[in-house]
């Protein structure tokens, strides 16, 4: 067996996921990626960071997202959220020159759990 067939899906760089688009399962254009966040001490991609500033109306404001709660699709090269519009408008976001602080597990826990996601350190 070849090492590779383990794979469902070649492994990408972070850099070609930075600015791919984001869209709902409906087709609409939701913002794109701006930042793909990697926990050091596993090497596992904790979030990646989303911006829907167009989309929601709000100005230029940031997403911590986990990257489970995405679909990518091939054809289009694109990352599908299954989100509806009224849950994003109330997602926990900040500002480009302030992030949050991604060692606070109190932060992590509550955006894994609004996004209805296992934390990943613990998959």
């Amino acid at each position: 067996m070849s090492q590779l067939s383990m794979f469902s899906s070649s492994p990408i760089k972070a850099s070609s996921i930075i600015g791919t688009s984001v869209f709902n399962p409906e087709g609409d254009s939701l913002g794109d990626i701006k930042e793909v966040v990697i926990d050091p001490s596993t090497g596992r991609v904790a979030y990646v960071v989303v911006s829907f500033g167009g989309f929601l109306r709000m100005g230029e404001k940031l997403f911590a997202i986990p990257f489970s709660a995405f679909r990518y699709n091939v054809t289009n090269n694109e990352y599908v959220l299954n989100v509806s519009k009224e849950r994003l408008e109330e997602a926990p976001g900040f500002d480009p020159g302030q992030w949050p602080s991604m060692s606070d597990e109190k932060w992590n826990r509550d955006i894994y759990n609004y996004y209805g996601r296992s934390p990943y350190w613990e998959a």
